[in-house]
């Protein structure tokens, strides 16, 4: 299992320098993945095309951008770019469908049937990510598009934000996997790989990556983290996407998920998600600068044993 670090979904960073000098710490550590979320600060892939050009190793990842907003032309643009930037490295293309109350809301787009709104975005945005030109004539999207990003190496990974069964059908069967938040390690090992692992061999593709995402602190009182983990996370609580994964695992609270406690008790949780099928981790630290330090420290420290 790889371990990585995501920004994002305890806060926005300062600054676009703040994020990528995350990006070159969570390098310097050793750490995986650097991902970063794209909710209402800083675009991702616009930052994360700048700590492409700062960073040489570590794989980049957006956990997650909404395809509402954009056209899955502009989307695989962004991507190609980034990808360009990254000087072959990996770049992974994190997308979701976000959540109702945001896409109706608050940018006035119909929510109506959003799995087949993602496979219609998917028949656009996955030849482009692979340098293909597109005719499409579909029900959200019609037309014909190309792009020519000559040094950007192809295909660019893609990945869901798949939690509900058809998505996860859509990711093994299209993409490279699915990026999981507040989703523990009971759910993965009995619902989202077997139903993505499934999908995916039934296309005749390799085993999908199972990104899992959690937030986690390492400290002595386990209680006064959970009570930190409440304050920060209360609202993912309340959203329906999350809320399911969390009633799966009989969880009432997305504190009941955090990965909390000392060296041994992080490692049993790790251990955890990945003999349940999670092929990476990214971990959201959170607390006060000297803990969410002191978390990294430890966490890229056990890295090379998962």
């Amino acid at each position: 299992m790889q371990i990585g670090i995501f920004i994002g979904g305890a806060g926005p960073a300062e600054s676009v320098r703040d994020i990528v000098a995350q990006a070159q710490r969570a390098e310097a550590a050793g750490f995986s993945t650097f991902g970063m979320a794209n909710i209402f600060s800083h675009d991702a892939m616009g930052a994360l095309t700048l700590a492409a050009a700062e960073t040489e190793r570590i794989e980049l990842m957006t956990a997650v951008v909404p395809t509402y907003p954009r056209h899955p032309h502009a989307m695989a643009q962004q991507a190609l770019t980034v990808q360009a930037a990254s000087g072959g490295r990996r770049f992974v293309l994190g997308i979701g469908l976000s959540h109702q109350i945001v896409i109706e809301g608050m940018f006035g787009y119909s929510f109506d049937r959003p799995a087949r709104h993602m496979k219609e975005y998917l028949d656009v945005l996955l030849p482009l990510l692979n340098g293909d030109p597109v005719r499409t004539d579909g029900e959200h999207y019609r037309g014909q598009v190309s792009l020519d990003i000559p040094d950007a190496e192809k295909p660019v990974s893609c990945m869901l934000a798949a939690m509900g069964p058809a998505m996860l059908k859509l990711a093994g069967a299209r993409t490279d996997g699915t990026i999981l938040w507040m989703t523990a390690a009971s759910v993965v090992e009995n619902y989202i790989a077997p139903t993505m692992n499934a999908a995916a061999a039934a296309a005749g593709r390799p085993t999908p990556r199972t990104v899992v995402g959690l937030p986690i602190m390492l400290g002595g009182d386990v209680g006064a983290m959970r009570e930190t983990a409440a304050a920060q996370f209360s609202n993912y609580g309340n959203l329906p996407s999350y809320r399911s994964m969390l009633d799966k695992q009989g969880a009432a609270n997305p504190e009941d998920v955090a990965i909390l406690g000392s060296e041994e008790q992080i490692e049993t949780q790790l251990r955890q998600l990945r003999d349940a099928g999670a092929t990476d981790f990214v971990g959201v630290t959170f607390g006060s600068d000297d803990e969410r330090s002191r978390t990294e420290e430890f966490l890229a420290s056990v890295a090379p044993s998962f």
